[in-house]
């Protein structure tokens, strides 16, 4: 027979799961920080649901059988191995201290006053999980709840902070609701709060979806206490705007990589600088026993070979964020004016289609036909169509297809595919194609543009001989000789009076992506991105 303790529980988290689950879609859709790859309401469910199964497994024992103390880290533990990705890993955490206050407190009945120490743990350890938090995501929603439990202690009768042992499982129950309410309204508020804090949020137009899901369990956990006759609090939809753009703070790396690490004498902060060297967004959290690993990176297999003299590595998950985030684009672009961009280079076409732009392949020439132009803005799922020819010599041929289609469409003569993709974020799918030419040209205006590529022959001003680098800016040269030293003259010559330079490495770039940084000069704030184009080494732009 299953302890009604357990029960209830169950009763509780899967009705915060649900909750959640329901609006999962919705969390995913406004997930752009610290990476628009659009799983955030996946992760918070997966992390949920491992908690469920492991109740599920626990269905049957008494809570004297097996101890509160051994409950509750037998929960921390599920939701740490069932985590994936930032959101997934900093819920587990939320467990964690919420966990571990209450195995520091045996026999205590789980009240106003022990559930505020709960809060206030978990959210000690949700910010200590980050290396460098940021506002305006879920910690300071979270964070807020947990003010808000303190803040109604003080104004609670002395008999409802404390409950005595008699109390009844209802009166328990509808006492905690009560105050998990006020937190739900005041987590509410605080997501509200987030575009102010968070500028990436405010330029996309959408609240943090960590932050928003955890709102939608809290209130899910109260509609279970009350259970099935009584209401539950009322929490607002947020649905993204079509084609939210991802922020330039995007990872630069192409795979979320999770796995569990077991061993013994484990300490996390031992592991953050090497896997730091391999991406971002690093998250180790766990115990000397278990460690939960969080990392993108372009090199999954490097990550888990950090641990190969460590402990056996298990739950190896890795998602391509480039596919998540082009998938996320894709259920949101549904807007009014469209984009088709010409392209050449694996690379480039997917960061196209991560900005919401259908591609037409332009081949090792970079020259599609009128007609293939044609058949791609009937292709866009939009109303209207810019076209970003992305080449000099396509523009005629992009203003005939336009001429010709049926749809509404412009050309904006972007003639670089450097300067078509950092044109492409100014789009207002909302817009008319009109006013999304405008908005796209006066970008223009602002993007200098520059490469470098190999010499085809021999210089006749004797500079250089064929096969050397040659840099240009537009179609000056203004660098040439080594790959290293001309790709750093022509950096450095672009970033002048410039707050960001893009560089997009080629098919046969001779220098490593990876020991690029070494060859950019000191000052310049540059943004790195696999092209994969062909005939150029580097395509930069500078804005």
């Amino acid at each position: 027979m299953s302890d009604p303790s357990i029960v209830r529980f169950r009763r509780v988290v899967t009705s915060a799961y649900a909750y959640l689950e329901e609006r999962r879609q919705e969390v995913n859709d406004l997930n752009v920080f610290p990476v628009a790859d659009g799983d955030t309401g996946d992760n918070m469910a997966m992390t949920m649901r491992a908690v469920m199964e492991e109740l599920d497994r626990l269905d049957g024992l008494e809570v004297d059988e097996i101890g509160r103390t051994q409950l509750v880290q037998a929960l921390a533990r599920a939701a740490l191995m069932g985590a994936r990705g930032n959101s997934g890993v900093i819920l587990s955490q939320i467990v964690r201290g919420a966990a571990e206050e209450l195995a520091s407190r045996p026999g205590e009945l789980i009240d106003p006053v022990l559930v505020a120490s709960a809060f206030a743990s978990a959210a000690d350890a949700a910010y200590a999980s980050v290396r460098d938090p940021a506002e305006g995501t879920m910690l300071t929603v979270f964070r807020e709840m947990a003010h808000s439990i303190s803040r109604q202690l003080s104004r609670l009768e002395a008999d409802r902070q404390r409950l005595d042992r008699d109390v009844s499982d209802d009166q328990q129950d509808a006492v905690l609701a009560e105050i998990l309410e006020r937190a739900v309204a005041d987590g509410q508020q605080a997501v509200e709060r987030t575009p102010e804090q968070l500028e990436v949020l405010r330029e996309s137009g959408v609240v943090d979806a960590g932050g928003y899901g955890l709102v939608l369990i809290l209130a899910g956990v109260v509609a279970g206490l009350r259970g099935e006759h009584e209401g539950a609090p009322e929490v607002s939809h947020h649905e993204a705007p079509p084609l939210s753009r991802p922020h330039h703070e995007d990872s630069r790396y192409r795979y979320c990589t999770n796995f569990i690490v077991s061993g013994t004498g484990l300490h996390a902060r031992d592991f953050l600088p090497r896997l730091e060297g391999l991406g971002d967004s690093v998250l180790v959290v766990g115990d000397e026993v278990t460690l939960k690993v969080h990392v993108h990176t372009d090199d999954p297999e490097g990550a888990v070979e950090l641990f190969a003299d460590t402990g056996q590595v298990t739950n190896l998950d890795v998602a391509d964020m480039r596919e998540q985030i082009a998938e996320r684009r894709a259920r949101l672009a549904t807007g009014r004016t469209g984009a088709l961009a010409v392209a050449a280079g694996e690379g480039l076409e997917k960061l196209f289609g991560e900005l919401g732009a259908h591609v037409v392949p332009g081949g090792e020439t970079l020259n599609p036909s009128t007609y293939e132009l044609l058949a791609g803005i009937h292709e866009v799922s939009a109303d209207e169509v810019l076209v970003l020819p992305s080449s000099s010599n396509v523009v005629m041929a992009a203003e005939r297809a336009c001429e010709l289609s049926e749809k509404p469409a412009r050309v904006v003569a972007a003639t670089s595919q450097q300067a078509s993709l950092l044109a492409l974020v100014e789009l207002d799918s909302d817009g008319s194609v009109e006013e999304n030419a405008d908005r796209l040209e006066a970008a223009l205006s602002k993007i200098a543009c520059g490469g470098i590529a190999p010499a085809a022959r021999d210089d006749a001003q004797g500079r250089f001989k064929k096969g050397d680098a040659v840099g240009f800016i537009d179609d000056e040269i203004v660098a040439w000789g080594g790959a290293g030293s001309t790709l750093a003259a022509t950096v450095e010559r672009l970033a002048e009076g410039a707050e960001i330079v893009t560089v997009l490495t080629g098919a046969d770039a001779p220098i490593p992506r990876a020991e690029l940084d070494t060859h950019v000069p000191d000052g310049a704030e540059v943004e790195i991105h696999d092209g994969g184009q062909p005939s150029w080494w580097w395509l930069l732009a500078a804005q």
